[in-house]
């Protein structure tokens, strides 16, 4: 009965660590587009702010879509 314990536990929870870490890593790939996403909406915020020295919560609403369509410019 010993051996079974000693066995089948380090198997059960090695198997779980691994289902947890393959589930963790699913998410942070499924996440990348929303990561771009945001980068987006923080360097439109910024360069909004800066070009017509308005309040932030101001470039975030131009920014979101409310004003006009914006495109970040690359660098």
């Amino acid at each position: 009965m010993e051996t079974l314990k000693s066995v089948v536990l380090p198997v059960l929870t090695a198997g779980a660590l691994l289902i947890s870490a393959l589930s963790l890593a699913f998410i942070a790939f499924s996440l990348a587009p929303v990561a771009h996403w945001a980068n987006n909406q923080n360097i439109c915020v910024e360069q909004e702010t800066t070009k017509s020295q308005a309040p932030i919560s101001w470039g975030v609403r131009k920014c979101n879509g409310r004003s006009k369509v914006y495109k970040v410019q690359p660098s």
